[in-house]
């Protein structure tokens, strides 16, 4: 229960962040309202938690290509391995295409729950991921350059490469 109440707590926290009305607008680009997420308790919520937070912990962590720790930097599927082998012990697969082959149901967008995988791509391929948090959010290393960050799923660029979603945590 007090797992639940706290993740309840981080997705408010994180709705707040998520206002149209302190985000600056991409010139030239229309606005897309966001879809209400509705929110799927996960299976396991002790663990989901658990990823969630140290996901989170990582926000603005330096990007490195082939990165997989806090202090060398992360690509996307270091920061996935890194925080499921940290928390949970779990070993996964290092790419973002192998991750989307992990066996596991493969989840509507109206069913994401916290903790879950999220894929992006063009073509049917597979070329990045991120975790799930919540109110259509994701924890993610985006690109060279940047920082581990929030984003969410209706962003610009992200809806229309969202190729899938994958759960880990049964």
């Amino acid at each position: 229960m007090a797992a639940t109440c706290l993740m309840l707590a981080l997705l408010c926290a994180i709705a707040a962040c998520g206002r149209e009305d302190v985000r600056p607008t991409r010139q030239g680009r229309a606005v897309v309202p966001h879809r209400q997420w509705p929110v799927v308790t996960p299976e396991n919520p002790a663990a989901a938690n658990a990823v969630l937070m140290r996901a989170l912990s990582l926000v603005g962590t330096p990007y490195r290509y082939g990165g997989n720790t806090p202090q060398s930097g992360f690509d996307c599927s270091g920061l996935v391995n890194y925080v499921y082998r940290d928390m949970l012990d779990l070993k996964l697969p290092r790419t973002s295409r192998e991750l989307a082959q992990v066996q596991g149901p493969k989840i509507a967008p109206e069913r994401l729950a916290a903790a879950d995988l999220v894929f992006f791509g063009s073509g049917g391929g597979v070329s990045h991921v991120g975790i799930y948090v919540g109110e259509g959010r994701f924890v993610h290393a985006p690109s060279t350059g940047g920082t581990v960050r929030l984003d969410h799923l209706d962003g610009y660029y992200w809806r229309d490469h969202y190729s899938g979603a994958r759960r880990v945590l049964q």
